[in-house]
């Protein structure tokens, strides 16, 4: 299960790049626009441009906002992170809407995260990275 956890890890970091290719994609159209509105002679172009730079930086923005769970929970599966698991299950289940590849990524991630293998193999990182803290009442290391 180590290498599922590998390749979702990989898939939901490519996942999340694929949208911030589009942000750049958005970007360039909608510059692309403005720049053709403000160099048109026609007074309806100048009223129009406002709402076209608004329009592209709200997609824009929320394409940035979609796309940064992906990457950093694709790095914390990587890593092996604790929390990863838990939000690598609520990006799975909201990849199921997401038709036809977020649905395939979604049912894959689903079935890696859920498995036994994997909740041990993140039971065994998180219970290694506690031990080490300083137990807050003696002040001496949880270490057995």
């Amino acid at each position: 299960m180590d290498t599922h956890v590998k390749v979702l890890g990989v898939l939901q970091i490519a996942m999340g790049a694929m949208c911030l290719f589009g942000a750049l994609l958005l970007t360039l159209v909608f510059a692309g626009g403005f720049s053709a509105a403000s160099l048109s002679d026609d007074p309806d172009a100048a009223i129009a441009l406002p709402f076209i730079g608004i329009t592209g930086a709200a997609l824009v923005g929320f394409l940035l906002v979609l796309s940064l769970p992906g990457i950093v929970t694709g790095i914390g599966l990587l890593q092996r992170r604790p929390w990863a698991r838990i939000a690598g299950i609520a990006l799975s289940v909201l990849g199921l809407m997401a038709m036809p590849i977020g649905t395939i990524v979604g049912v894959y991630g689903l079935w890696v995260l859920f498995s036994k293998e994997t909740e041990r193999l993140f039971a065994a990182r998180a219970s290694s990275a506690t031990s080490a803290w300083p137990d807050s009442a003696s002040g001496s290391s949880r270490r057995r």
